[in-house]
């Protein structure tokens, strides 16, 4: 059977890769093999930065409302093809076709955030400071800028970074996840259609030879990343060392405290989705919950719940579907083993799950251990898969004291009925982005992604206000006009304006 081979987009074409070294990109669900993926090789990222720096002469005087309308046409592209993109992302992927189309979906919102543009890169004004002078301020395109995204979202993502990128006036280089670039790329053509110019976007595909490129090339300004705390730290520092501005959104230990008064039912159905949607394939999925209380109590209605959770192929939209790869799969099972083997109760193992059909597909069901301490594995690492640790604390101040040792600091839930309780958890807590009877806390592009401390390296979010301020350099004039005949001439050393 033949094999399509996934192209590179450089300067407005889709070429096929020159390399010598290619990957197979894999249903994980099947492992049908749906497409090659090629390692760009250090020439054609070069063309592509070229393309880039060529395409900035003209695209950063492009009109702002020429690019707004650019980004209208483009997010009603995606709805109308919204169907067909869910599939393929589920095939390549794994993720279930509703949690793929919400994938899309979450980054179809910030193309839309992107078509306001005119409203967002707006400066500053102020008339007469000092005698006769004005000042004012502009946002200005910082030129090429790349990104690099994950295998977990490989719609949202992608989306969260070029078309912010581009419509402040920026050409951008994007290098997908090799492990299920299709879906990312038929965003791309569908970018092109919209009327993205040649050579405005780019892509090149490659692991971490690629990643270093990127990192060390002297044409580019700005780089954007999501992905593991290893490679995050990595990139942050290679790419800071090269002058560029940076922002990695990394890895995650999420916590959820589940107060005794808080609603029952609803708690658990949030804990539940939010702890094994996606197959805890996300950054943000809730992998730890503390118990206050008699909330402790709950365990087996959670154990229940979990257990009635129905696991297969994306494509028949199960409420789980596989992990990424089988690498993922045995990390993941491997992980289970050692907290079982470092005294944790098992309370639900999702080794033994089974979908007919699909005995090669890379299924691990949902998993619950009790009775975990600080000091164990499956506390200290990030399992990015089904997992769900349970704590117990007897009181909010102890539960947040948890929350707060843990290094990592992207998001946080707080389930209560009491208000008074909310507002101590969100003044005291130490995680950048925080949820009130909310299990995955992730912002409307009207605000930014806002992780913290190890979960986030560079001081400015993606997509929302700061990444405007991400993707542009703010430019200060000072001005003053003179009549003719005005003024004195008198020569003034002084540092005034007056």
């Amino acid at each position: 059977m033949h094999v399509p081979t996934v192209k590179l987009l450089i300067d407005g074409e889709f070429v096929e890769s020159a390399s010598e070294t290619w990957r197979d990109v894999i249903n994980p669900a099947t492992q049908e093999v749906l497409a090659r993926v090629p390692l760009a090789t250090p020439e054609e990222v070069d063309a592509a930065v070229a393309a880039a720096k060529r395409a900035f002469l003209s695209w950063k005087k492009t009109p702002i409302g020429t690019r707004a309308r650019i980004f209208l046409k483009y997010q009603q592209l995606i709805r109308e093809h919204m169907q067909a993109l869910a599939a393929l992302l589920t095939a390549e992927q794994g993720k279930t076709l509703a949690d793929a189309e919400g994938d899309i979906f979450r980054g179809l919102e910030v193309v839309e955030h992107a078509a306001g543009i005119g409203h967002l890169q707006l400066g500053e004004y102020a008339e007469n400071v000092a005698g006769s002078v004005d000042t004012y301020t502009v946002l200005q395109p910082l030129g090429v800028c790349a990104g690099i995204t994950p295998f977990n979202f490989p719609a949202m993502i992608p989306l969260w970074m070029f078309p912010m990128a581009i419509a402040t006036g920026n050409t951008f280089v994007l290098k997908p996840s090799e492990q299920d670039p299709m879906v990312t790329m038929r965003l791309v053509e569908l970018a092109l259609e919209a009327g993205i110019p040649p050579g405005v976007l780019n892509v090149v595909h490659g692991a971490a030879e690629v990643v270093d490129a990127l990192c060390d090339h002297p044409d580019i300004k700005a780089l954007s990343f999501v992905g593991s705390t290893r490679v995050g730290t990595h990139v942050y520092q290679r790419a800071s060392l090269a002058g560029k501005r940076v922002q990695c959104m990394m890895g995650a230990k999420n916590h959820a405290i589940v107060l005794p008064d808080a609603n029952r039912a609803q708690t658990l159905s949030q804990l539940t989705g939010a702890a094994f949607g996606a197959a805890g394939q996300r950054c943000m999925a809730l992998s730890v919950a503390i118990l206050v209380g008699e909330a402790r109590t709950w365990i087996p209605e959670l154990v229940d719940k979990a257990r009635a959770l129905q696991v297969g192929p994306g494509r028949d939209n199960p409420d789980l579907g596989p992990l990424i790869s089988c690498a993922a799969r045995e990390r993941v099972t491997g992980l289970i083993a050692q907290g079982v083997a470092e005294g944790a109760t098992l309370e639900l193992d999702g080794r033994t799950v089974s979908v007919p059909g699909h005995e090669q597909g890379n299924f691990v069901g949902p998993t619950i251990f009790s009775g975990v301490r600080p000091q164990m594995e499956i506390y200290r690492q990030e399992i990015f898969g089904p997992v769900l640790c349970l704590m117990e604390a007897d009181t909010l101040e102890e539960a947040i004291a948890l929350v707060n040792a843990n290094p990592n600091g992207n998001g946080t839930a707080l389930f209560t009925q009491s208000g008074a309780a909310a507002r101590q958890f969100q003044e005291e807590i130490d995680v950048g982005q925080v949820g009130i009877n909310v299990p995955i806390p992730v912002p409307v592009p009207l605000f930014s992604f806002t992780g913290s401390r190890a979960s986030k390296l560079g001081d400015l979010g993606p997509y929302g206000k700061q990444v405007v301020l991400f993707y542009t350099q703010t430019k200060t004039v000072t001005s003053r006009w003179f009549d003719d005949d005005a003024g004195s001439g008198r020569v003034n050393t002084t540092i005034s304006l007056k």
